[in-house]
């Protein structure tokens, strides 16, 4: 029996519904929305697995599910070489999100990741500690900052309104996902202009780790109309 996970609420899993609802595949939950039973119709030998966004690539990585529907950042943010355990399998043209790097509009001569390693090392002169960075996105973050030669800041976690630190002076800058800007904006920050550390969107994964055996996938991407994931 493949495993197929996928989020449990919200926007993207109406729109994973609809994505596999256009390939012949019904998923459907069976019980209230305090509830995760879920069913599938329209090819056999799948069951559906509800889970957060950021559970999946985690159940995944583990191998206690097959298949599932998450953000791309969300895979390469959470598991360490990724590709080792998940592959991708299908694009699915929604959930569109960069992650990107802001700064507040007054900082008007910072328009690139080089003007913001020059701000840190003045930052950190004069205030005697590193340049405060806020994300949930610390592994992405990082990676991007040390290509870039980035070196005097510090990660803050923020797990809830990222975009609000700057303005509650917890911190100088933010890294966070966005879709149009408008809550940046709304807050007096400006994007970067280097472009996105990451340009994410809704992927169907498989997992490299979990027992494929009994699992018949080649008739499940037949369905779908999709090539095989390399899952060895």
């Amino acid at each position: 029996m493949i495993k197929l996970g996928i989020p449990s609420k919200g926007r993207l899993m109406e729109d994973t519904f609809a994505w596999f609802a256009a390939r012949g595949v019904t998923l459907a939950r069976t019980g209230s929305d305090r509830e995760y039973a879920a069913e599938v119709k329209g090819v056999e030998g799948v069951s559906l697995v509800l889970l957060s966004a950021g559970e999946i690539p985690r159940e995944m990585a583990a191998g206690r599910i097959h298949l599932g529907v998450t953000g791309t950042d969300m895979v390469r943010e959470k598991i360490s070489l990724w590709e080792e355990k998940i592959v991708p399998v299908a694009e699915m043209e929604f959930g569109y999100a960069d992650l990107i790097i802001a700064v507040p509009d007054f900082w008007a001569d910072v328009e690139t990741v080089g003007d913001l390693d020059a701000v840190a090392a003045a930052f950190r002169k004069e205030h005697g500690f590193r340049m405060r960075i806020a994300t949930k996105y610390h592994r992405l973050v990082r990676e991007y900052l040390q290509r870039q030669g980035v070196a005097d800041y510090q990660l803050i976690d923020s797990q809830g309104a990222t975009e609000g630190t700057v303005a509650n002076l917890t911190a100088e800058a933010v890294a966070d996902i966005t879709t149009t800007g408008a809550t940046l904006k709304a807050n007096h920050l400006r994007m970067l202009s280097d472009g996105p550390i990451l340009a994410s969107q809704a992927t169907l994964f498989a997992s490299k780790v979990a027992d494929w055996s009994g699992c018949d996938l080649n008739k499940l991407m037949g369905v779908l109309n999709l090539e095989n994931p390399d899952i060895s």
